[in-house]
């Protein structure tokens, strides 16, 4: 796949998206009632050592159609800094579908699109990295209420492309 295709892919996606949630807006009898069942969550990181830091900015929303079905979109921006190696910015978005077969267990896909610009200390010699990266996750977690524990796949996951150590990651998810 061309990566000058990708941001492509992801505006189709966020369309598609738009489509269903004027929908759902509009099935309402009272606007009021759209945002009972809208949820917002999200996550932040924070990570420092000898010579290095990286933040993570991730929100999120859902709207949760039933009990079994949630659709929802979410942002992500990530900075980080290896002293004498790198600097990177990392910013994109997300689209995520949780399906409840049963109430302890979520089952989820999300499709993320990420912008990756990362530039090398000079002194190494090594070109800067400017590209769009995507990643499809299926995951399976407990659930309980508002918070989902669980771990999920890259399986679009590319060794030397992308941000993640490796393809397998846990999640605790929580929206209010």
């Amino acid at each position: 796949m061309n990566s000058s295709m990708l941001p492509k892919s992801f505006l189709v996606l966020i369309a598609f998206i738009g489509l269903l949630f004027p929908k759902a807006l509009y099935s309402q009898q009272n606007d009021n009632q759209f945002w009972d069942y809208v949820r917002f969550g999200g996550g932040i990181g924070l990570g420092f050592g000898d010579g290095f830091f990286s933040g993570t900015l991730a929100p999120s929303a859902i709207y949760e159609f039933n009990p079994q079905f949630a659709l929802g979109v979410g942002l992500n921006g990530t900075y980080n800094k290896r002293k004498n190696i790198y600097k990177s910015t990392i910013l994109g978005g997300s689209l995520i579908g949780l399906v409840n077969p049963i109430d302890v267990i979520q089952l989820s896909a999300e499709f993320e699109e990420l912008h990756v610009s990362r530039k090398w200390d000079n002194r190494l010699g090594l070109e800067n990295d400017n590209y769009w990266y995507p990643a499809l996750f299926l995951g399976a977690g407990y659930r309980a209420q508002n918070v989902a524990i669980g771990i999920r796949y890259d399986v679009l996951y590319d060794e030397a492309k992308s941000i993640y150590a490796n393809a397998w990651m846990p999640f605790v998810r929580v929206y209010f």
